[in-house]
């Protein structure tokens, strides 16, 4: 048996249903590192094929007796399966296989549990899961009336639910109320940056893609930075000096995966809101996967449907010393090729950044006479001194310039 820190790691059983759908065997590869990332160990997988899943057990009486076996003979602590499940099938297959069982979905909100640091990230957590098991507490399979005690029931507190459905209602109106104050609060704080002139940068891609590992070599942020799915979850922001000396503001977003259910997107929306409200957005991918192009459209396609098609895209692609051929990647004026964790290609990536700044910005070192002290107070106004000191000659000062105001200081330049 394997054990971490003196705790028995469980092990699972993972089944897929394979319909035609989707790539049955790349989303059963995901689901293996999603089980790793919840602290449980994958140990075996059986994929059924069907023109449907079963109304009544998913994957069928024949393979459901395999999987009986299988269960007994592996000593498996709980099936997952790469699929959404009806509270009667999760019944029935608990039922057959004296087995607990959790669906994608179950497994996802799991890890989110474990992951969730902040209030808000801690409070988005516990709304979806009481959404999605308030309709599957009538049922009566293996630990499915509360949660705490594994994989997939792992939840705010470790506490019970309360099996009074009015009971789940009035607190699910209540953490709604409470993420409405905090929207309140985070819109606050946009408009003071926006106020102020912050210019934002929010790094977005599909989980495990090296996201937290570039905000780390950018800024120093110190985010979780790990080879498991989900290892962010909440948003981080920190600034960033660009060579050219304008400011931005970092932010580093949760990780996408293939078919996320539609409703955990709408629960960790707040931090999707950071990329929408961003003016540039950095598409990160690992370059070294074999899918990073349907990596590329799961992002592309979020990013549509929040409305960003007119939004700066810069295409990262990361881990470029794992690819073979790096020469072999798309190449055009908005993508580059990295390697955040041994800082290859940065420079490159902060190039790209200036050069998609809301607005052409300069880094000026200028000296002016004291008669146009005028000029100083413009760009003061504008916060765009750095600094400056008093000489014999006039006033020296450093200040990033909007393109507007570059006729006005030229003649100054140093």
């Amino acid at each position: 048996m394997v054990f971490e820190n003196g705790e028995k790691i469980q092990r699972a059983l993972l089944v897929g249903i394979d319909t035609g759908e989707y790539d049955a065997e790349g989303s059963m590869e995901e689901l293996y590192e999603l089980v790793r990332s919840a602290g449980a160990e994958p140990v075996g997988s059986i994929i059924q094929k069907r023109d449907k899943p079963d109304g009544a057990t998913c994957i069928g009486s024949g393979r459901l007796e395999e999987i009986k076996n299988t269960c007994e003979q592996q000593e498996i602590d709980f099936i997952v399966f790469d699929t959404e499940l009806s509270p009667t099938q999760i019944r029935n297959i608990e039922n057959e296989t004296d087995t607990r069982t959790i669906d994608r979905t179950m497994l996802i909100l799991d890890i989110f549990a474990i992951r969730a640091k902040t209030n808000e990230g801690k409070i988005q957590v516990e709304l979806a899961q009481l959404k999605y098991l308030m309709p599957r507490l009538s049922g009566k399979g293996k630990e499915m009336s509360r949660l705490g005690g594994g994989v997939g029931t792992r939840g705010p507190g470790e506490t019970k639910l309360e099996t009074d459905k009015r009971h789940i209602r009035r607190k699910i109106e209540y953490l709604k109320d409470e993420l409405r104050h905090l929207a309140d609060r985070r819109e606050q704080l946009r408009a003071r940056r926006k106020k102020d002139g912050v210019i934002t940068v929010a790094i977005v891609g599909y989980t495990n893609a090296g996201k937290s590992t570039l905000m780390n070599t950018l800024t120093q942020a110190g985010v979780l930075s790990e080879n498991k799915l989900f290892a962010t979850l909440d948003p981080t922001s920190r600034a960033l000096k660009l060579p050219n000396g304008v400011s931005v503001m970092m932010i580093d977003t949760v990780g996408l995966v293939r078919r996320l259910p539609h409703h955990l997107v709408e629960a960790f929306k707040s931090t999707l809101e950071e990329a929408a409200l961003a003016d540039i957005i950095l598409n990160v991918c690992d370059a070294s996967s074999d899918e990073y192009k349907l990596h590329l459209d799961v992002t592309n396609r979020l990013l549509s449907d929040l409305g960003l098609k007119d939004h700066p895209v810069i295409t990262v692609f990361n881990k470029c010393d794992l690819v073979p051929n790096p020469d072999d990647l798309p190449q055009d004026r908005d993508s580059v090729r990295i390697c955040a964790k041994s800082a290859i290609g940065i420079d490159e990536l902060l190039r790209a950044v200036e050069n998609n700044l809301p607005v052409r910005l300069r880094r000026y070192d200028l000296l002016l006479p004291f008669s146009k002290a005028s000029i100083a107070a413009v760009l003061r106004d504008k916060g765009a001194v750095q600094n400056e000191e008093y000489t014999a000659d006039g006033l020296r000062l450093t200040a990033i310039v909007e393109e507007e105001l570059w006729h006005l200081v030229d003649p100054y330049a140093l």
